[in-house]
């Protein structure tokens, strides 16, 4: 069983990036479907986590449903993140839930990013601050990323240039995640302690 963690950035209801990161992941779950794997996805919205996004930037500490998000994370093989794009950059929610998130959470774990916006000139977004951002947190970024602008949606998703470039990521996607295998969780609190004892050890 391969799962999947969906996080989605959008800040309205119903949103855009919602509906991109529904059809990354029906078109993932597709192709893990043709390759025989069963797969569990869990969507985690940022929307109503905010305000507790925000109280732990400010004091350290999560609240319970923002660590039961961390936790739901933590536990997965991969992540599909999807945010609207401001001035060029990701949502500063979706930043900020990145922000908080614990260390090493993210280490050597495949993920597809994703992006939408008013019009194609913020489609570097991808290249230009969520891969940059991922690579540092120690994610293995997927190769190829999905932005779609608002013409791209209402329109039939069969033979779309939207379509197609969420079903050719889909599918590196899937290739990258089958070949990392489990994502291994990190503990990094007694990774720490080990290697304070090996320093301190004679």
């Amino acid at each position: 069983m391969t799962t999947l963690v969906i996080v989605s950035g959008g800040l309205r209801d119903p949103s855009s990036t919602r509906l991109l990161a529904d059809r990354l992941e029906s078109a993932v779950r597709a192709e893990f479907g043709t390759a025989g794997v069963p797969v569990e996805s869990s969507f985690v919205e940022l929307r109503p986590l905010a305000r507790a996004i925000v109280d732990a930037m400010l004091s350290g500490f999560a609240t319970e449903p923002l660590e039961e998000a961390f936790e739901t994370l933590a536990g997965a093989d991969g992540l599909i993140a999807v945010t609207p794009a401001f001035n060029a950059s990701f949502s500063g929610l979706f930043k900020s839930f990145f922000d908080v998130l614990p260390p090493e959470t993210l280490s050597e774990m495949p993920v597809l990013i994703g992006a939408t916006g008013g019009t194609e000139r913020h489609s570097l977004v991808l290249e230009h601050a969520l891969r940059p951002m991922f690579s540092y947190l120690h994610a293995i970024v997927s190769p190829r990323g999905v932005y779609a602008a608002t013409e791209d949606f209402g329109t039939s998703e069969d033979g779309t240039a939207l379509g197609s470039r969420i079903k050719a990521a889909a599918a590196d996607y899937t290739r990258l995640v089958q070949g990392c295998g489990g994502h291994t969780r990190r503990d990094v609190p007694s990774e720490d302690l080990t290697a304070m004892r090996r320093l301190l050890s004679p």
